[in-house]
């Protein structure tokens, strides 16, 4: 695989891979999300990237919205429990300027009050939005159900209440401790060259003020948290909603992203409910039974953990008998070995998925900039597709056993 890494004088590492593509994708992956805030900082990491396009030393907020469009690229960002992501789309001619204003941006903000007051609305709206939107709610309700006490299991949105509250000289402490060269790394998926790449880079922070000494280690990403955060007994919690039908997620914990166990869960995750009509769940819920519209299967991932569930609404009389389906079906993968036949199969189903989201060069680009923060390795399609072509019958069995045990499944009703 032709890719380039190196490490700047600063600290910030650099992931570049070249394309024959006209079009160019960087940004900045800072490793700086919901879970390394302190519990009254609920939210910090969110508004951060919302106000880090609210002005700089350089710029004001126009000229931020209207850097990159004006040559009809593509400025944005999003930020979730792991990590804040800073992104760009630009024509390969275009790269300095997107560097220019993502580097601007992520370490140049100066988070004025006036645009603050106004953002903070914004982002209340977001969590109105979202709050009135219960097939979305309820995968926050479960991640903060099964990392109770855990700053996984926080809202990354925060509160409105607590959001008002927020200050210039707040977000200013909050990215002094975590928005810094050593913090981040910076990603190019295009026909760039590796040395323009550098140079531009090397040049970009000499226009950037030095922060004061942190006083964060960023040597685990993870230090001072447990790495399998403590289960809450509460298998079953049910939520009276006045929605016109009722939304249910079963699911549980399961190992981090460094655990090759992973490949096998994502093979049993796509057969279980998959994008793919012939998922099992898909057949038994929908094709067979007609009791649901859609049935769906989520793996995520953390460096330490990580969570799977299923994801179905349904009639409200019919969660009882939606709920012993999808526990049939998870029984059947700790009972019955997948035989030959069907092993390839679903092998094949996969690697197919696989390869075909490899064609969306911006998914491509932001997975590159993730596993290389998070892992320091480039991230090898190659690698990973041999990994599951290997796995057999006997660890999926093994897998299924331990990660849908029934001892260890959560349920979340919205009825």
């Amino acid at each position: 695989m032709n890719y380039h890494t190196t490490r700047l004088s600063n600290g910030l590492r650099v992931i570049h891979e070249p394309s024959a593509s006209e079009v160019t994708y960087c940004g900045y992956v800072i490793c700086a999300g919901t879970r390394h805030e302190d519990a009254p900082d609920a939210g910090m990491a969110h508004f951060i990237e919302h106000m880090s396009f609210k002005g700089t030393k350089r710029r004001r907020a126009c000229h931020i919205s209207n850097g990159l469009e004006r040559v009809g690229g593509d400025l944005n960002a999003f930020t979730n429990k792991q990590e804040t992501v800073y992104h760009a789309t630009v024509l390969r001619q275009d790269f300095r300027r997107a560097a220019d204003f993502l580097t601007d941006i992520v370490f140049g903000s100066i988070y004025p009050q006036h645009e603050i007051d106004k953002e903070v609305e914004v982002i209340c709206d977001e969590i109105d939005s979202y709050r009135d939107s219960p097939a979305e709610l309820i995968f926050d309700e479960f991640e903060a159900m099964l990392y109770a006490g855990h700053p996984l299991g926080r809202d990354i949105l925060g509160t409105p209440e607590r959001l008002r509250q927020y200050t210039t000289a707040d977000a200013v402490r909050f990215a002094q401790r975590h928005y810094r060269p050593e913090n981040a790394v910076f990603f190019v998926y295009g026909d760039v060259d590796f040395n323009t790449v550098t140079h531009t880079l090397e040049r970009q922070f000499t226009l950037v003020d030095e922060w004061p000494e942190s006083h964060r280690s960023f040597s685990d990403e993870t230090a001072g948290m447990p790495a399998q955060p403590t289960e809450q007994e509460e298998p079953l919690r049910i939520v009276e909603k006045d929605t016109h039908q009722a939304h249910v997620l079963i699911g549980g914990t399961t190992f981090g992203g460094a655990d090759n166990r992973r490949f096998a869960l994502m093979l049993l995750n796509n057969m279980l409910g998959g994008p793919g009509g012939n998922s099992r769940l898909n057949m038994s819920l929908r094709e067979k039974a007609g009791l649901v519209y859609s049935a769906d299967a989520y793996l995520s991932t953390y460096p330490d953990t990580g969570y799977w569930n299923v994801y179905f609404g349904c009639d409200a009389h019919d969660i009882s008998r939606c709920r012993r389906i999808v526990e049939r079906e998870l029984r059947r993968f700790i009972d019955t070995p997948l035989s030959p036949a069907q092993l390839a199969a679903a092998k094949k189903q996969l690697c197919g998925q696989v390869g075909i989201s490899c064609d969306s060069r911006e998914g491509y680009a932001l997975a590159m900039g993730k596993v290389f923060a998070h892992y320091n390795v480039h991230r090898n399609v190659q690698e990973l597709l041999d990994s599951i072509r290997s796995i057999t019958a006997a660890e999926l069995q093994e897998t299924a056993a331990e990660v849908y045990c029934p001892d260890r499944l959560r349920t979340l009703i919205y009825r």
